[in-house]
Order: C-alpha cells, then sequence, then structure tokens
C-alpha cells in the first residue's frame, strides 16, 4: 500500500505550488499564534475564532461579544483587548469562553489554505507536538505543513516544528521534499536546546520577541506538549478534536 506524503510549504507566499484539495494542512505559527491556540483551548476556551483582519476581529467581538485579541508586529494590534501571548490565557480567565484571534502571519495562511480548497485544517506548535504527530499517524493523508513565517519570508522556528513532526512520523510517509528535509535536518541539529539554538543563530523572530521583552513567551512556545490538544478547524472556528 502507498504511503501518504509529507510536504513543507515555508512560506505563504509559496502556497500556491501546492495542491491542497487532498491533504490535511497543519498551520504552524510558533511564535506565537498556534501556541497561543493551543493553550487557550487546553485551558478551557470554549471556540477560538481566527480571523484575518484587525476590523473583522473588532466587528466580532461586538457581535458575539467575546474576548478579541491578536498582533501586528509583534505586540497588540490597536482596538482590541488582548495580545498574542499564550499567558494571557489562563484557564480562570478563559475558561468557557470565546477568543476572536487575528495575528499577522497564522491567521492569514489558515484563511489561505481554506480558500484554496484544504480539506482538514488544524494547527500545531510544539505545545501540541505530540497530539499533531498522533493525529497524522492515526488519518494516514497526505499532510502540507504549512510554515506561517513572518510576512511570507521563511522563518527558523516554523521551520523547527515541521522538522520535529517529520523527525517523529517520516516512517509512515513518503517523503520527496527538500524542504521537509531541509526541515528535519535543522531540526536534528537544535533539539538539544531549541532556545539555544535560535539565540546562536540569530533568528529574526528570536530578536524582534526579545526586543519587547518576552523571553519568557519563547521559551514557553519552544516547549513540547505544555498544551497536548489538536485544535481542528470546522465552520470558522477552532475546537478540541474528541
Amino acid at each position: 500500500m502507498k504511503k501518504p506524503s509529507i510536504h513543507t510549504v515555508l512560506s505563504p507566499a509559496l502556497l500556491h505550488l501546492y495542491d491542497v484539495s487532498n491533504t490535511i494542512v497543519v498551520v504552524i505559527d510558533v511564535l506565537r499564534a498556534t501556541s497561543t491556540i493551543a493553550t487557550a483551548l487546553y485551558n478551557g476556551a470554549k471556540e477560538v475564532i481566527p480571523v484575518d483582519s484587525v476590523e473583522r476581529c473588532i466587528q466580532l467581538g461586538r457581535e458575539l461579544q467575546c474576548i478579541t485579541a491578536g498582533e501586528r508586529d509583534g505586540q497588540v494590534a490597536d482596538g482590541l483587548q488582548y495580545g498574542n501571548s499564550s499567558f494571557e490565557y489562563p484557564e480562570e480567565f478563559i475558561s468557557g469562553k470565546t477568543l476572536v484571534l487575528t495575528t499577522t502571519n497564522g491567521t492569514k495562511l489558515l484563511h489561505m489554505a481554506l480558500s484554496r480548497g484544504a480539506q482538514e485544517i488544524v494547527t500545531g506548535s510544539f505545545l501540541n507536538l505530540s497530539a499533531v504527530c498522533d493525529h497524522l499517524l492515526d488519518k494516514k493523508k497526505d499532510v502540507i505543513l504549512g510554515c506561517a513565517a513572518w510576512k511570507d519570508k521563511p522563518n527558523m522556528e516554523d521551520t523547527l516544528l515541521a522538522g520535529a513532526v517529520i523527525s517523529r512520523i517520516k516512517h509512515a510517509f513518503e517523503i520527496n521534499c527538500d524542504a521537509s528535509h531541509m526541515a528535519e535536518n535543522l531540526y536534528n541539529l537544535s533539539k538539544p536546546d531549541l532556545f539555544e539554538f535560535m539565540k546562536q543563530n540569530d533568528a529574526s523572530h528570536y530578536h524582534r520577541l526579545m526586543n519587547f521583552g518576552l523571553e519568557r513567551d519563547i521559551r514557553h512556545c519552544l516547549t513540547e506538549d505544555l498544551a497536548n490538544i489538536l485544535p481542528d478547524f470546522e465552520n470558522g472556528k477552532l475546537f478540541i478534536r474528541k
């Protein structure tokens, strides 16, 4: 029996080169959208509604009387209540509530995949690495690991997460994709200490968030399985797949 395939898309600008119609698309935005989504749902959020503009986020917040959150260029976007740090969504705050979220890169990629006919979209981060890998192994379908990158420029942390997924599940997949091999090799180099690897290799988003004093966020987002649930996208909303 032929194995399913894995392809890694290093930037949303490359998504048009791939047929996503019969695949599971894993949206990856480690710093920090998909980490925040996993954390909010793990801590009891009813649902997360990802939108691709600040204006839509504000509109839904008014209509649904829910929490509006998001960032542009790493900081809380004007007009929104909260930012894109997973530390802003502890259980006592988020449990039972709806979160509408917009981010510079991650929510944009999710809507791009949706518009191109993705059959199934889940979100992945180091915080829910095992849940993502278990799901992909269970489904036995073609996979696209979609890196949100930074304004269409490939970034290190999303590539590392793609590599981490590949290293765990490659035995069950056919991989004819240089980007996937590159991602896995990079992850293997970084595995002893992801934070130190990003620091030593001058990762752009490392510097961007460190300049905002967000070392704690970076370290948290690079830690495996702290919010090990699978956010599944359906009918415009992300919820925990049971």
